[in-house]
């Protein structure tokens, strides 16, 4: 067996989890040579961005992902170009290396998972969902889900809700259909109270098995909810990465 192959068949197990707070990604980008890896395509995406906050996650999102895939696969950082696939999702467009890569950011933090020869997906959102906001997406959930979110104390109810919308993106992500789909059409079953036990999808249109994993990160002034979906029934160990200048999280 190659060493290539030996590495490939190493990393399937693992999930790299890189998380980038928005108070880094100056220093981040600035140290990567800043919009220089960025394609002509991808500067004028960037730029018909409204804002400068989205257009610095933008730039944050495409040098992360570089920095992520280069760490896995030892290829330079410039090497890289990506395809897009029907509903956006981009993909490395030299697979040579089996790996596969999800993007998300929201106000606050950007994060990008990489996986070897499985699918995956990642999404992120900020924790504290208000009851207003929770009800309104609660009604594009699956009916047990509604039934589960209507059974709890109504306090528990918006923390519940945002679990399920970032499991649920993320899931989408992996699959490459992003919201393509109805939210009401498969269903997640979370962890109990105690935390413990595996979150579970009921899905009949992709009854492939899936693993799931549920993060609640609190960084200095933040605190954020991480999904993460991989192709498989054996779930991947999860290997966090906060580039140099990003505070680790604490423990909720």
């Amino acid at each position: 067996m190659s060493a290539l192959a030996t590495r490939h068949h190493l990393d399937t197990g693992t999930a790299d989890l890189w998380l980038l707070p928005e108070h880094a990604i100056a220093a981040f980008t600035a140290g990567l040579g800043g919009e220089r890896l960025l394609t002509p395509a991808e500067r004028i995406r960037r730029d018909r961005l409204f804002s400068p906050a989205a257009r610095q996650r933008f730039l944050a999102r495409r040098l992360l992902c570089r920095q992520a895939l280069s760490a896995r696969t030892g290829r330079p950082l410039d090497a890289w170009r990506f395809t897009t696939g029907r509903h956006g999702r981009p993909e490395p467009e030299d697979d040579r290396d089996g790996v596969r890569f999800s993007l998300a950011s929201t106000p606050g933090l950007v994060v990008c998972a990489v996986t070897t020869g499985r699918a995956c997906g990642v999404d992120v959102e900020p924790y504290g969902l208000t009851a207003e906001s929770a009800h309104h997406l609660a009604r594009f959930f699956a009916p047990a889900e509604r039934r589960e979110l209507a059974a709890l104390d109504p306090a528990a109810r918006p923390a519940r809700t945002g679990e399920l919308w970032v499991l649920k993106e993320a899931y989408l992500k992996a699959q490459g259909a992003g919201l393509h789909r109805s939210l009401a059409e498969f269903s997640f079953t979370l962890r109990g109270p105690s935390g413990h036990g595996r979150i579970t999808v009921r899905d009949p249109l992709h009854p492939g098995p899936w693993s799931f994993d549920l993060l609640d990160l609190r960084h200095p002034g933040a605190r954020h909810l991480v999904a993460l979906t991989v192709e498989g029934d054996h779930p991947a160990a999860v290997r966090q990465t906060w580039p140099a200048g990003a505070d680790t999280p604490t423990a909720p």
